[in-house]
């Protein structure tokens, strides 16, 4: 059995959220909370609530035991991309792109 939880159109770039959300990966739960609370990227605090809520989810709905649950699968897909202009010198304008993410955390006991 297995739980899971979704955090979608989170205002970080994917590849932001990829570099913390690496270190978690098939780590024991109380092990990954620890790691995130300890580790200076912003991306750390929206993982922390995602992994929360997971554990939250498979306490409730399906009655696991939260200190055998482990995180079984951690990953992050593009949302969608907002697309701002920049003003430049001479007329010009560059584009500026503010991307999103969704964040997927899935845990299970062992």
């Amino acid at each position: 059995m297995e739980a899971k939880a979704i955090a979608k159109y989170v205002r970080i770039a994917p590849r932001k959220v990829r570099i913390v959300i690496d270190l978690i990966r098939g780590k024991n739960v109380v092990e990954a909370l620890a790691v995130l609370k300890n580790t200076p990227k912003v991306a750390s605090d929206v993982i922390y609530k995602v992994l929360k809520s997971a554990i939250a989810n498979a306490e409730n709905n399906y009655d696991m035991n939260s200190d055998a649950l482990f995180v079984s699968a951690a990953f992050v897909d593009q949302g969608p991309t907002m697309k701002r202009v920049h003003p430049r010198s001479r007329g010009q304008a560059f584009k500026i792109l503010k991307r999103s993410s969704h964040v997927t955390v899935v845990v299970k006991e062992r």
